[in-house]
């Protein structure tokens, strides 16, 4: 069994900053951004005090206010648990094999995944066949083994992700590890929770040429044939964090100042629209609302070195965007225009590990 301080956190999703609050600037900037202005327009006031908003706008305003109450922008947070899946080589055809895992029940409840980890047991090359390669290409004694997730479409076509690639030395032997945190990810993504992890495994020549041709033939795994040892089955390491212990609160206690909270978690802040000189004459809805902030520590996991990696924080997991009614100048005419600026209020707060990178999310 592997110790537990191996895991390391993979994600966490940008929001100005850990543990940092929305500013004017940053809303000011995003309302540029989205409406393609170098610099806030100079506008009357006396125009302004007359515009009268259309239904349709009201409308959409009004309906992307709705939505940005359900649909939210999700980040991962992560673990110091793992469990071992055993797994199974459906079909093996030249040198590329299918690998299933059994996922049912195997990630447990109140827990994210931080790391998955894919053992395969190399079996030894037999030194006649290794004696005879390295004569006829001596620079060919190692192959390129490359994993890759297997998505079956409800449509029943197939596609592939890379998960994970590295070479490997037809002189070693024993159990070889592979990064598939990114192909449980996307299994995770699915609608169809219930269907096993696959996973497809190549084997490659690294060298090209005639002689080379037949190297990556002899790095077997064990267990893909009738006379696999046992012991030697894939394994699939499944590294979770129990969020009850190391995971965010909620919303902090209205009793507790922000400063004083104990545990990451979401507190009310409140932007005054109204009150920014800047806002005048442009913004017309809202005149404020409500961002919330992350505030509080973080439980730190068991003492481990990770070069790229700092200690966990407080920030956004989930957030929403924010529909805005701004005015804007057409033909020397003021009329009003809905936008939508990304990332504005805060739905939820986690934990997440300073310098981690952000998953990717699986494409239709």
């Amino acid at each position: 069994m592997r110790p537990l301080w191996l895991c390391w956190a993979l994600w966490a999703l940008p929001f100005p900053g850990p543990g940092a609050a929305l500013s004017g600037e940053q809303i000011r900037g995003s309302l540029l951004r989205q409406l393609h202005l170098s610099q806030v327009p100079v506008l009357d006031g006396g125009d302004a005090d007359g515009l009268v908003t259309p239904a349709h706008v009201t409308a959409q305003y009004v309906a992307l206010l709705q939505r940005s109450h359900g649909a939210r922008s999700r980040g991962k947070r992560f673990s110091q648990k793992f469990r071992e899946v055993v797994g199974r080589w459906l079909a093996s055809e030249a040198s590329t094999h299918l690998l299933v895992f059994s996922m049912e029940g195997r990630l447990p409840p109140n827990s994210e995944l931080v790391r998955a980890v894919l053992r395969l047991f190399q079996e030894p090359v037999p030194s006649a066949a290794l004696r005879r390669l390295e004569r006829l290409s001596p620079h060919s004694a190692r192959a390129r083994v490359t994993v890759e997730w297997l998505h079956v479409r409800e449509d029943s076509s197939n596609r592939t992700s890379l998960v994970d690639s590295r070479l490997v030395s037809l002189h070693d032997s024993g159990w070889k590890a592979f990064d598939v945190t990114e192909a449980v990810t996307f299994w995770q993504q699915l609608s169809r929770p219930r269907q096993p992890l696959l996973l497809q495994v190549t084997v490659q020549t690294e060298h090209l040429g005639p002689r080379a041709a037949g190297a990556h033939k002899l790095v077997r795994f064990a267990s893909q044939g009738p006379a696999g040892a046992r012991q030697g089955e894939p394994q699939l390491e499944l590294h979770t964090l129990d969020l009850g212990a190391y995971g965010a609160q909620g919303d902090c206690d209205p009793e507790v100042p922000g400063s004083e909270a104990p545990r990451c978690c979401r507190q009310e802040m409140y932007i005054d629209l109204q009150g920014m000189k800047w806002a005048e004459n442009w913004v017309l809805e809202p005149p404020g609302f409500l961002a919330y902030e992350c505030v509080g520590a973080c439980r730190q996991p068991l003492p481990f070195k990770w070069p790229l990696l700092g200690p966990r924080q407080c920030i956004a997991s989930e957030t929403a965007s924010l529909p805005m009614i701004v005015r804007v100048e057409e033909e020397g005419r003021p009329r009003p225009q809905v936008v939508s600026l990304p990332n504005m209020r805060v739905q939820s707060c986690s934990c997440s590990w300073d310098g981690a990178p952000v998953p990717r999310k699986l494409e239709p």
